[in-house]
């Protein structure tokens, strides 16, 4: 038996699963991580209809909250985020997506993960060498 039409149901590999959009005003956290490496690469929004799509292509798509829209990663940069794996912590309203990063970084910055800046002391500093030219890729 299928569970009724209700938000937040979605079908994925013959199970259910629901997520709790509820509590960040139909968002939830989307935690992005090298499925080769372990690495956390960056963290995105979802709302119901990117959490979908991700599902439907197996692309990673997100809610962008600054240009209130959906975008799908890579579709400025081509620097795709191949989805291999979802996963949800136990109170459903996070998801973690293990991913194949195609590109050289996902940062808008021009580093492989949005994560580089480290406090040494109490000074941020940047800990890599970027992995491309954002200038190039995303323009001034």
């Amino acid at each position: 038996m299928s569970p009724p039409e209700t938000v937040g149901f979605f079908f994925v590999r013959k199970t259910y699963m629901q997520l709790d959009f509820s509590k960040m005003d139909g968002l939830v956290a989307a935690v992005i991580q090298d499925w080769k490496t372990g690495r956390v690469l960056m963290v995105g929004f979802m709302n119901e209809e990117s959490f979908r799509k991700t599902v439907e292509t197996g692309n990673a798509v997100f809610y962008s909250r600054s240009r209130n829209k959906l975008w799908l990663k890579g579709e400025t940069s081509g620097h795709k985020l191949v989805v291999k794996e979802i996963s949800t912590d136990c109170d459903q309203d996070t998801v973690l997506l293990k991913c194949e990063a195609l590109g050289p970084g996902v940062c808008h910055e021009g580093y492989q993960s949005c994560f580089v800046r480290k406090l040494e002391g109490k000074e941020w500093k940047i800990s890599e060498a970027r992995a491309f030219d954002p200038n190039a890729v995303y323009g001034n």
